[in-house]
């Protein structure tokens, strides 16, 4: 492995859920002595020096402090494009004069590629999703490419990489197949894991912090279970759901629980809170769930590999996006319920709970998923990568 201090830059999008992925790899490269910059919005720039990385700071478009992003996918997907339309020369003025010897970047970040290509340095992705395997074109994207306006979007995406000049022209390619990715999730949530190209892809895991970095929490000294609730960062507007969970869980003998809501929804909308639950804007999600004996999520990629990391049987609620796919991917592997908001009551969610948590089956799926997905290497084996990488 690599021992010289080179500079390492990762370039990355704002939304909560790709930023967190990244911190702990960022965190050791910069412990093992790497001058590492990182480019973002400064909206995130507090996360980003956290790390003791130096934050270029890189405005984006993307309209994730609102979540407001529109339904139709191809406008979703023009978003990201023309955020990276206007991130490049940001880019550009920060690291022409100050080329990094590795770039790593999200996977929505586009600009960073065409910057790596243009400079001719290397570059690997870091996604904290699953990736697309060889036949993914024609299941999954080609459907995409049916839709109306997915044309125009295709011309105007090649016509940037033209101008860009980079090396990799096709549009397919260039968004979705880079060269080198690391994989922040268990190889067991990843669809079609057997179609995987490995020699480009490597499964590592979660990477989470082992120094506590995220905050601690106490689990009660009188809960015998511990149940945490929560719909991530950026679907929680859901009052009712929270009340449905109050109703179905509120004074449920030998249970606590941590009820984290959000910044889109006020405490008082709730009602009155049962004694054993405590609700808060905000938790320590990694911390609670390595205490927790359950947990009720969005499924969002993050929250499944948390859940898995922690060996917890999970009640998927997925609210948007790739969610509903993660929360049918946990059922199939025995360790979760689905139920789909409307369906979401008192009754539903308590009968899940108690079937999940009753079931030896499912602690032993766990207790196996949970030792592979330790096994991937996490952050050391990330950062032995990246070094790897340079050389």
């Amino acid at each position: 492995m690599s021992r010289r201090r080179a500079h390492i830059a990762m370039v990355g999008i704002p939304a909560v859920s790709h930023v967190l992925p990244s911190l702990e790899i960022v965190r050791e490269l910069v412990a093992r002595g790497h001058r590492v910059t990182y480019a973002n919005d400064p909206a995130v720039g507090e996360l980003v020096t956290g790390t003791g990385a130096e934050l270029v700071p890189c405005s984006s478009t993307l309209p994730v402090a609102d979540n407001k992003w529109p339904d139709d996918p191809i406008a979703a997907m023009s978003l990201f494009l023309d955020d990276a339309v206007q991130a490049l020369p940001q880019l550009r003025a920060a690291y022409d004069a100050d080329p990094a010897d590795l770039y790593l970047y999200d996977i929505g970040a586009y600009a960073a590629r065409a910057l790596a290509e243009t400079q001719g340095r290397p570059l690997m992705q870091l996604s904290p999703t699953f990736v697309a395997w060889e036949g993914y074109s024609e299941e999954v994207a080609a459907q995409l490419w049916r839709l109306p306006g997915a044309d125009a979007y295709l011309a105007r995406f090649a016509r940037w990489l033209t101008d860009c000049g980079v090396s990799t022209t096709d549009v397919e390619t260039f968004s979705g197949r880079p060269p080198h990715t690391l994989a922040l999730i268990p190889r067991a949530m990843q669809p079609q894991a057997d179609r995987v190209d490995t020699g480009t892809v490597t499964y590592v895991g979660p990477c989470h912090d082992p120094r506590g970095q995220q905050g601690g929490w106490t689990r009660p000294g009188d809960a015998a279970n511990v149940l945490l609730v929560s719909l991530g960062s950026a679907y929680t507007r859901q009052p009712e759901f929270y009340r449905q969970c109050l109703a179905a869980f509120g004074d449920l003998p030998g249970w606590h629980v941590v009820l984290q809501i959000g910044k889109y929804t006020d405490a008082a909308e709730l009602g009155e809170i049962p004694s054993n639950v405590e609700v808060h804007p905000w938790v320590p999600q990694r911390a609670i769930l390595d205490q927790a004996d359950a947990f009720v999520t969005h499924a969002g990629m993050g929250g499944c590999c948390e859940g898995l990391l922690a060996g917890v049987p999970m009640i998927a609620v997925p609210q948007g996006a790739e969610q509903f796919a993660n929360a049918d991917r946990l059922v199939e592997l025995g360790v979760a319920r689905r139920i789909d908001t409307p369906d979401a009551t008192a009754e539903t969610l308590r009968a899940a709970l108690g079937e999940l948590t009753a079931d030896p089956e499912v602690a032993r799926r766990l207790t196996r998923l949970q030792a592979e997905a330790r096994a991937e290497g996490g952050t050391a084996r990330a950062a032995d990568l990246v070094e790897q990488l340079l050389g």
